[in-house]
């Protein structure tokens, strides 16, 4: 009688993470997900950390409001946006692209990630705002110089929270990517199993392969995620 499996080997080796790696095109599938990952986390810190700052520090009219429809936003599932956006891609003739995904998974993140870093930047004191003021620093030369590098913790909380679930989405990459040579982990893991006969320990060696970044970028930032989820809600 066949023995069942195990879901700690008996005898561990590096044969399938090996096999896996080089012959189901796991280093493109690593160096897609890796490009989208890092834009998407580049869009998003630069262009909420200025909303941000604005909501935090500046006086203009309807900012109140304006922050709080962005929170709102929080209370919308992301899947009823699905439709709507492939077919605004298709329009724009970026369906089927990286950038396809890029400017969804940018839009996505801001009810959070605005909250988070206009707290962060209330919790710094407005003392140093006049001090940059009264010494001639314009509005530009006051966020790079002292808000940037007194909120480095909320930063860089937000760019785990937005690495982790752009590293691993699934739903949009699926419906808008068909090219092979642009897929993402997670469609090169699901190709393993949707195939005729799946081999599970192939499978299990690229989730494995999926999974460990993600754990590797937490345990070297957890200090300053820890940190910054602190500094936003202290804010």
């Amino acid at each position: 009688m066949q023995e069942g499996g195990h879901l700690i080997p008996r005898l561990p080796t590096w044969e399938t993470l090996v096999t896996t790696w080089n012959q189901l095109h796991f280093v493109e599938y690593f160096r897609n997900s890796l490009v989208v990952t890092g834009l998407t986390v580049l869009g998003v810190l630069v262009v909420y950390s200025l909303a941000s700052y604005a909501f935090a520090v500046l006086d203009f009219p309807g900012r109140r409001a304006l922050f709080w429809f962005f929170v709102s936003l929080l209370f919308v599932p992301g899947i009823t946006m699905l439709l709507p956006v492939v077919i605004l891609e298709k329009n724009l003739g970026i369906l089927g692209s990286h950038l396809g995904l890029v400017l969804p998974f940018v839009n996505g993140t801001a009810p959070l990630t605005v909250l988070l870093l206009t707290g962060a930047y209330r919790s710094i004191p407005k003392e140093l705002r006049e001090a940059a003021r009264a010494d001639g620093a314009r509005e530009a030369r006051i966020f790079w110089s002292v808000y940037l590098p007194l909120a480095r913790p909320a930063h860089i909380t937000i760019a785990v929270l937005t690495a982790v679930p752009t590293w691993n989405e699934y739903v949009l990459t699926r419906v808008s990517i068909n090219d092979p040579s642009l897929y993402t982990l997670p469609l090169g893991l699901q190709s393993l199993i949707s195939s005729q006969v799946p081999r599970y320990n192939e499978v299990m060696a690229a989730s494995l392969i999926i999974v460990l970044p993600v754990i590797a970028l937490f345990l070297f930032l957890q200090r300053y995620f820890v940190n910054g989820l602190l500094g936003a809600i202290k804010g």
